[in-house]
């Protein structure tokens, strides 16, 4: 007997942040994630995780009548039947704005897509005793995934009147430094140092779109210094022109393995214009998560040769979608790699099962979850061991035992503090009043 899906649950849940730095503002002492759990007649439960905020939970609760009392091996009709209901509401909308491009991307209805395809894998893979990669693309190529350190220029809590987490990790140099300002290349580097004794990475990407890009390159030639075998990035998120990237990257071919959205869209031309123009004349590997995030866009980027590197997450293309990336990749010669926004560790287990049915060369993956080491929500942590984490062959869906008590304490954070959409602009408010989004500025330059 198919077992049934007894139960969906849609449970918006906050967890503890940084003050991290970017181009769209400073994060707030919160972020916030969707989780959504899924109960059969066998008593097994399924897990998926996507980005917070209303909008999505609301999209994810629409789609409960179309999934409970469905079996489980009509998992791609229940998800066929959901993107035709979320695709059909967002009908006759209009333009998204000018937004930024993480909040326009936020609106892609694959983020509700890919939190009812994540936890119907997870049950998928239980019942066949599989791990989810096994059922992915061609099936699982590699139990072996390879992260990076994720660095940020992080603000003063203590100018601000949130209230930021301090003091809750005193166990190492990583625990106290994360919390802690970062505004110069050596505390970068300090960073990179605290995170590479805790985790063992190998490989760094600096979030730029803060300082001038004078002063962020700095950074980058520090860490390369200090690290010379290293893999190393730095992503303003687009914000800088096509002739300032120019001047600033065009003699970083030894320092920058590759230049992530360096410039974005400019005058007439896209961002795809501006980065395949880029890549011509600097001869620097590109990367994006910006101008490629759906299919028809990667069709552009292919043809103007605008990215070599797709960083294709998983909340945005869907699990089997980010796969599917990757399959293209290897066969046109690219390399797969992923994004990452701040997550529990059920998003980092979805970013590792796709990560290990990815064939050809995949990017060290992206991950925030080094910011928020310690607020699993899951039974066990995660274990990164020399930079990498493993997905065994023998693990059972997504590895993930969701723990009950916790999960119901992020969703207690999440309604007690009125949390909701992602807001990066507020905190930055306590260090320049009255600031507002820029697309085409760093946020300190003002």
């Amino acid at each position: 007997m198919v077992p049934v899906i007894e139960c969906m649950e849609v449970i918006p849940v906050a967890g503890y942040d940084s003050m991290l730095l970017n181009q769209a503002g400073a994060h707030g002492p919160f972020f916030t994630r969707n989780i959504v759990v899924m109960t059969d007649s066998s008593g097994f439960t399924g897990v998926g995780e996507v980005p917070g905020g209303e909008v999505i939970t609301r999209r994810l609760e629409s789609c409960i009548p179309l999934v409970e009392g469905q079996p489980i091996g009509r998992y791609k009709d229940i998800l066929l039947a959901c993107n035709d209901h979320l695709t059909a509401s967002l009908r006759d909308q209009g333009a998204l704005g000018a937004e930024t491009a993480h909040a326009q991307i936020f609106k892609k209805v694959t983020n509700a897509l890919a939190g009812i395809e994540a936890p119907l894998l997870d049950l998928l893979g239980k019942h066949l005793e599989v791990p989810v990669a096994s059922l992915l693309g061609d099936g699982q190529v590699r139990t072996s995934v390879r992260f990076l350190a994720y660095l940020f220029y992080i603000g003063d809590r203590t100018k601000t009147d949130l209230p930021y987490l301090a003091g809750d990790d005193d166990s190492d140099a990583w625990g106290r430094i994360r919390r802690e300002p970062a505004l110069t290349p050596d505390a970068i580097v300090r960073e990179a140092e605290a995170a590479r004794e805790r985790y063992g990475f190998h490989d760094f990407k600096l979030k730029g779109g803060v300082f001038p890009g004078e002063e962020e390159v700095k950074a980058v030639r520090a860490l390369k210094e200090r690290f010379p075998q290293a893999r190393i990035t730095l992503d303003p998120n687009g914000c800088w022109s096509l002739d300032e990237a120019i001047r600033l990257c065009g003699d970083l071919g030894g320092v920058l393995a590759y230049a992530e959205d360096p410039c974005g869209a400019e005058g007439v031309f896209s961002g795809r214009e501006t980065m395949a123009e880029f890549h011509r004349i600097t001869g620097l590997a590109t990367a994006t998560n910006m101008v490629d995030t759906d299919w028809r866009e990667m069709k552009a980027a292919i043809r103007l040769d605008s990215v070599t590197i797709p960083l294709a997450d998983p909340h945005f293309w869907t699990m089997q979608g980010a796969v599917r990336v990757a399959q293209l990749c290897h066969d046109m010669d690219l390399t797969w790699g992923v994004h990452s926004n701040n997550h529990f560790d059920i998003s980092l287990a979805m970013v590792a099962h796709c990560a290990a049915a990815a064939p050809g060369r995949v990017n060290a993956c992206d991950t925030h979850y080094i910011w928020q080491d310690g607020q699993h929500l899951g039974t066990t942590a995660p274990c990164f061991k020399d930079g990498c984490l493993e997905v065994p062959r023998d693990c059972v869906g997504l590895g993930i035992e969701i723990d009950r008590a916790k999960l119901e304490a992020a969703h207690r954070l999440y309604v007690e503090n009125g949390c909701g959409t992602r807001d990066d602009a507020a905190a930055m408010q306590f260090i320049v009043p009255g600031w507002r989004y820029d697309p085409k500025r760093p946020a300190l330059v003002r």
